[in-house]
């Protein structure tokens, strides 16, 4: 009774751990497909850059489903020992227990006008605002999402081109990117969308003020000009200072998104002004922001032809973090890097990413 009463606890003990061992093996397995769906991810960047390098068609797929079948077997049993029973009580045990795991990955390509639209469309301002809002460093942002930068000093507009074969140009792009970075450090940056009143004069009996009042506008009496007003609150432009826009009156805000008005989507106003936080140096103007393939296209100069190098920062700029020379380092090489975080081959060379730095 005490072999039977042993191998019972034996048998419990052994489907216990069978049920603990599905939750955990489900959880190993969902990080590894996550792991092994960034990595290639990382290596398709990777290679969509090479492409790019070597003027070939870049091209996309994405894993949009894993289904993953899970089958735990569990077996238990006694048989006698070898050498036949010696007092009736000579029952051993066996058990066991095996998983089996059936993967089913759908890989997509991505194509067709839609994909071609996203990758040549230039980037717009909501895209900076989310990660700047996140808190990501500026420098390295605008480094690599802004082609250039125009500068409007006395209503004479100067444009600075973020290449490094403009010798000139880059280093002035550098410099102005730094000094915003200095501010972001100081906690004094500030990239929100301005908020103002816009009004409208209209008559009393007029029918677009009942349609207007339907739409969360609100109806007030201006006593000075003696008309009536449609009056409501607007999410304008977003707009990059050294201020917080809220000090600024109304008008002032209606001009400044007026101005960013002018220019599209893509183009990001910038408005530092004396008297704020890195105010010895302003800027007024916008940064012009590239396309997804320009993205590309800038990495992909960067491995050879057209590499970034250090820039000094203007004296009036007080920053602690200087970002590295290069956006993004890319090796090329004839064989294989033992210290590389992200590889690829392609075409019979090597192109890696040293560790310590990411694409995604």
């Amino acid at each position: 009774m005490k072999t039977f009463r042993l191998l019972v606890t034996l048998i419990l003990l052994a489907i216990g751990q069978e049920g603990c061992l599905s939750p955990i093996t489900l959880e190993r397995a969902v990080v590894a497909y996550d792991h092994a769906v960034l990595n290639a991810l990382n290596k398709e960047l990777l290679l969509n850059i090479v492409r790019a390098r070597r003027h070939d068609a870049v091209h996309f797929t994405a894993v949009s489903n894993v289904a993953a079948t899970f089958n735990f077997q569990f077996s238990a049993g006694a048989t006698p020992p070898l050498g036949g029973f010696t007092d009736g009580t000579g029952l051993s045990p066996i058990f066991g227990a095996s998983v089996a795991e059936n993967p089913t990955f759908s890989i997509v390509p991505i194509e067709g006008d839609e994909f071609t639209k996203r990758l040549l469309a230039l980037l717009d301002e909501n895209k900076v605002i989310l990660l700047l809002r996140q808190r990501a460093y500026i420098g390295m942002v605008l480094r690599l999402m802004a082609a250039e930068i125009r500068i409007t000093t006395a209503r004479i507009e100067e444009v600075f081109q973020n290449s490094p074969s403009q010798k000139s140009d880059y280093e002035e792009f550098r410099r102005r990117v730094f000094h915003l970075a200095s501010i972001q450090e100081q906690n004094q940056l500030y990239v929100e969308p301005l908020v103002f009143e816009k009004t409208w004069k209209v008559a009393l009996d007029s029918r677009e003020v009942f349609e207007a009042l339907e739409k969360e506008y609100t109806l007030a009496y201006n006593s000075v000009e003696k008309v009536y007003e449609l009056r409501k609150e607007v999410v304008g432009r977003i707009v990059i200072t050294n201020y917080d826009p809220d000090l600024l009156t109304n008008e002032e805000m209606i001009a400044l998104n007026d101005e960013a008005e002018q220019g599209a989507t893509h183009d990001l106003l910038v408005d530092t002004r004396p008297g704020y936080p890195g105010g010895d140096y302003p800027l007024h103007g916008s940064f012009r922001l590239r396309s997804f393939h320009g993205i590309l296209n800038f990495l992909a100069r960067g491995i050879d032809k057209d590499q970034e190098y250090d820039v000094e920062p203007d004296p009036r700029t007080k920053l602690t973090t200087v970002g590295p020379a290069k956006t993004l380092e890319i090796l090329e090489a004839e064989s294989s890097q033992n210290n590389s975080a992200i590889e690829i081959n392609y075409e019979g060379r090597f192109y890696s990413i040293p560790k310590g730095r990411k694409l995604a």
